[in-house]
């Protein structure tokens, strides 16, 4: 039996300590939620920033909320070079050694050492999600995508929360690559 999960694009976005949001937006500011996201708690703003790095800039990168504890850039692969730094994969809120940029919001902008990263593909997981598909929080397992550009995805991260809504993830170039589109059927295997 085919076990089958919905799978999201994830375009380039920030998410935004506090600090950093005051300093870029004003002192105070409080994010404008545009839309929610699949994950619960997680929504879309309307805020935007710029993303300066050594070599080019990636102008109105939407912010994410709620604000986190550390500023995080996520960004693909073709971004990173356009921003002239190299492109780290690494799962969410892993930052340290990761490149850093220079961030342009409209009241001000910072300068951050480390935090862009292009995303490892994941799948979010409630516990009873988990059970279903007999897995565990931090098990690494394949996805199969079927269709004329079908392939293999290996090395898919998952996560188990009480938290969180069924869904994988991966970058926008991932998904071009095989030709899926948000809320598309994959296949999980173990």
């Amino acid at each position: 039996m085919k076990k089958a999960l919905p799978i999201a694009l994830s375009n380039r976005h920030i998410h935004l300590s506090e600090k950093d949001l005051y300093v870029l937006f004003g002192e105070g500011y409080e994010l404008t939620k545009m839309k929610d996201l699949s994950q619960p708690g997680q929504f879309a703003c309307d805020e935007k920033v710029d993303i300066v790095g050594p070599k080019g800039t990636l102008k109105g990168v939407r912010v994410l909320g709620p604000v986190r504890k550390n500023t995080q850039i996520e960004v693909s692969v073709s971004d990173a070079f356009t921003l002239g730094v190299k492109p780290v994969i690494r799962n969410s809120g892993d930052i340290v050694g990761t490149p850093g940029a220079k961030i342009v919001g409209p009241k001000g902008e910072i300068e951050i050492e480390q935090g862009i990263i292009v995303a490892a593909r994941h799948i979010h997981m409630h516990t009873t999600d988990a059970e279903y598909y007999g897995v565990r929080d931090k098990d690494i397992v394949s996805i199969k995508i079927d269709g004329p550009r079908g392939l293999v995805f290996n090395n898919v991260l998952v996560r188990v929360s009480e938290k969180f809504h069924l869904e994988m993830h991966v970058d926008i170039e991932e998904g071009n690559a095989c030709g899926v589109k948000n809320c598309d059927l994959v296949e999980l295997i173990k």
